[in-house]
C-alpha cells in the first residue's frame, strides 16, 4: 500500500508541471462610436460598432523549446448585442512554434499582405469602422490556410501563406511578405495572388521623436480575376504624440481601374485620441471619401461621397 502511494505521488509530481506550463487567456476589444454619417444624400446617426471582438488563446510548453497553442476570435456588435454571422469567423487556428519559427493551420482572417501594408500605418482607429482604409481590396482568403512565420533574422521576419483551392473556392491564395524592424525604421513588402488577381505592396514607417510618419504603395492587377482591371493605390499617414494625446492625419488615393475614366477616389481622415490608460481611450475623427462619378467606394453608389464625424470609446481587456 505504501509503495502504491509513493508511486501515485511521484506520478502527480511529474504531471503537475505539465499542467502549470499550459495557459488560456480571454481577451477582447469593445470599440464603439457615436456618429453622424452622410452617404450620398442620406444621413445616418447613431451608435456604431468598430470591429469589437472577443477571443481565447492558449499556449502549452512542450519542452525542448517547442510550444503548441491555439487562437479563436469572434466578432460582435456591442451597439445591438448581436453576433457576427460566422462564429469564430475572425480567426481560428492551431499552431506549433520553436527555433524553426511558427506554423499555423486554420483560419487567419485577413492575410499577412493586409497586415504588412494597410493595417500597419492605420493608427488612428486601428483600421476599423467607417474611417478605415476605404481602398484596400482584401484579395485572397485566410480560411483553410497553412501559414509559416520565420524567426527574426537581424530584424527581418518572413511570412508565407497558402490556401489551396477547395470545392466552392474561387482560387488558390498564395502570400509572401517580409517585415523589417530596425529601431525607428519599419519596412515591409508583400506579394499576394488569388486566382488571377495579383497584388504587390511596399510599406515604410519612421519614428522621429514624437512624430511617426508612414506610407504604402500597392499595385493590383486583374482585380477579381478580370483581365486588365489594374489599379494603383497609395496612402500617407502621420501621428504626433503629446503625453496621452495623439493627433492623426492620413490621406489615401485610389487610381483609375483599368484606365477607365472617373473610377478614382480619395480619402482624408483627421483624428485625435486621448489615452486614459494602457487599455482605454476616448477619441474622435472626421473622415471623407470623395468618389469620382464612376467610383463607389464605401457608398456602393457611383459618384456618391461618404463622410462621418464621430466620438468613440475603445477598451481592451
Amino acid at each position: 500500500m505504501k509503495k502504491t502511494l509513493i508511486l501515485t505521488a511521484l506520478a502527480a509530481a511529474t504531471v503537475a508541471p505539465a499542467f502549470a506550463q499550459s495557459s488560456v487567456t480571454v481577451y477582447g476589444r469593445l470599440n464603439v462610436t457615436v456618429e453622424s454619417s452622410k452617404i450620398g444624400a442620406d444621413t445616418d446617426k447613431g451608435v456604431f460598432n468598430n470591429s469589437s471582438r472577443i477571443g481565447f488563446k492558449g499556449v502549452e510548453d512542450l519542452g525542448g523549446g517547442l510550444k503548441a497553442g491555439f487562437l479563436i476570435e469572434h466578432g460582435f456588435n456591442p451597439a445591438t448585442g448581436t453576433a457576427n454571422g460566422t462564429f469564430w469567423g475572425r480567426e481560428s487556428n492551431v499552431w506549433l512554434a520553436g527555433s524553426f519559427g511558427k506554423l499555423r493551420l486554420g483560419n487567419m482572417g485577413p492575410t499577412m499582405a493586409y497586415f504588412t501594408t494597410a493595417d500597419y500605418i492605420s493608427n488612428h482607429n486601428h483600421d476599423t469602422g467607417i474611417s478605415s482604409d476605404a481602398f484596400y481590396l482584401y484579395p485572397g482568403r485566410g480560411s483553410n490556410m497553412i501559414a509559416y512565420t520565420s524567426p527574426a533574422l537581424g530584424g527581418l521576419t518572413i511570412d508565407a501563406q497558402v490556401a489551396e483551392k477547395r470545392i466552392g473556392d474561387l482560387g488558390r491564395t498564395v502570400v509572401l511578405t517580409g517585415n523589417y524592424e530596425g529601431g525607428p525604421l519599419h519596412l515591409g513588402a508583400s506579394y499576394e495572388k488569388d486566382g488571377d488577381h495579383r497584388e504587390l505592396g511596399v510599406r515604410g514607417a519612421y519614428d522621429i521623436g514624437a512624430v511617426t510618419v508612414g506610407a504604402y504603395y500597392i499595385r493590383n492587377n486583374d482585380i477579381a480575376g478580370v483581365a486588365g482591371a489594374d489599379r494603383t493605390s497609395w496612402r500617407l499617414s502621420g501621428m504626433y504624440t503629446m503625453g496621452a494625446t495623439e493627433l492623426h492625419l492620413n490621406y489615401g488615393k485610389a487610381g483609375e481601374i483599368g484606365g477607365v475614366a472617373n473610377t478614382d477616389a480619395t480619402q482624408v481622415t483627421l483624428g485625435v485620441n486621448y489615452n486614459l490608460s494602457k487599455r482605454t481611450k476616448v477619441y474622435g475623427f472626421y473622415t471623407k471619401v470623395n468618389n469620382e462619378t464612376a467610383a463607389a467606394y464605401v457608398s456602393g453608389a457611383a459618384g456618391a461621397d461618404v463622410s462621418s464625424l464621430a466620438l468613440g470609446v475603445r477598451h481592451n481587456f
